[in-house]
């Protein structure tokens, strides 16, 4: 079945650039709210995510430092498929906001975006804002 991209933005409260960087790029950062644990091999660009006893592979295929970051599931058939975490400030408060971008089969969209939701909340509460 064929996926479509959806995108979808959180309003990051006082959480600052460098903070909510971190928390989608780095090994320690990722780990704190989006796998159990997370590994990376450095030769690679490949990190392994693990949730129980499950895990999946991805690998960075494109990064702007401080601003945007998408991987790829190495799973994935298709190379057009990604997901992807973009930071901008908000032009009136100058908060900054992070979107997500995904993909999903149209009947998995709801739950993808539920999912997406209670992770970015998960974030949140590791970060100490609301």
């Amino acid at each position: 079945m064929l996926k479509e991209k959806f995108h979808i933005e959180f309003v990051m409260g006082n959480a600052t650039q460098a903070s909510l960087w971190r928390m989608i790029s780095q090994i320690d950062g990722l780990s704190e709210w989006f796998a159990d644990e997370v590994t990376m091999n450095d030769e690679e660009n490949i990190y392994t995510f693990r949730w129980g006893k499950s895990d999946n592979q991805a690998e960075i295929i494109s990064v702007k430092p401080q601003q945007s970051i998408r991987y790829r599931w190495l799973d994935e058939d298709d190379e057009n498929i990604y997901f992807e975490f973009q930071l901008h400030k908000l032009e009136l408060s100058s908060e900054i906001a992070l979107q997500v971008t995904d993909f999903a089969e149209s009947d998995e969209k709801g739950d993808a975006i539920a999912l997406w939701e209670t992770q970015i909340e998960e974030m949140k509460r590791q970060l100490g804002v609301s």
